[in-house]
């Protein structure tokens, strides 16, 4: 069987967020793959604001979490495989649960990033022509009438 935790962070984070409540997510920092800013990681953990009016680009599948968001400012973006995820709760009340390292077990090898050779075809040939420049546009046909 697939693991269960993906879904029961997806079960979690939605019920948090239905009760009007920031869902904040615990992170071990030191999980391959991980990406988060190093600058607010404390004793190999990071705690994660990953309300929707906190982040963008929110996305959660059954491998991976990943956004957008600030910290200090900057923007980054975070990804967090979901082996690297221990716990979720809500902020105001510490309402969530924690998962523990046996839960969910996957390859490292899958977080290796894969490279492979591309042949180029001997008809392949530059483009020695610069690309043609775009029409300009012409002027609104509307006009304001007072």
């Amino acid at each position: 069987m697939t693991p269960n935790r993906p879904y029961l962070l997806r079960a979690f984070f939605d019920w948090i967020v239905d009760n009007q409540c920031t869902p904040h997510l615990v992170v071990n920092a030191d999980f391959p793959a991980v990406q988060v800013p190093t600058q607010f990681v404390q004793d190999g953990q990071i705690v994660l604001n990953i309300s929707p009016s906190a982040v963008t680009q929110f996305a959660m599948d059954n491998q991976q979490l990943s956004f957008n968001a600030r910290f200090g400012g900057q923007p980054m973006q975070v990804y967090v495989p979901m082996g690297a995820v221990l716990a979720i709760y809500a902020r105001e009340n510490g309402e969530g649960t924690v998962f523990t390292a046996e839960e969910f077990i996957e390859d490292e090898d899958d977080f290796a990033p894969v490279l492979e050779s591309v042949e180029t075809p001997d008809d392949i040939t530059p483009d020695d022509e610069p690309p043609a420049k775009p029409e300009k546009k012409k002027g609104a046909h509307l006009r304001v009438i007072k």
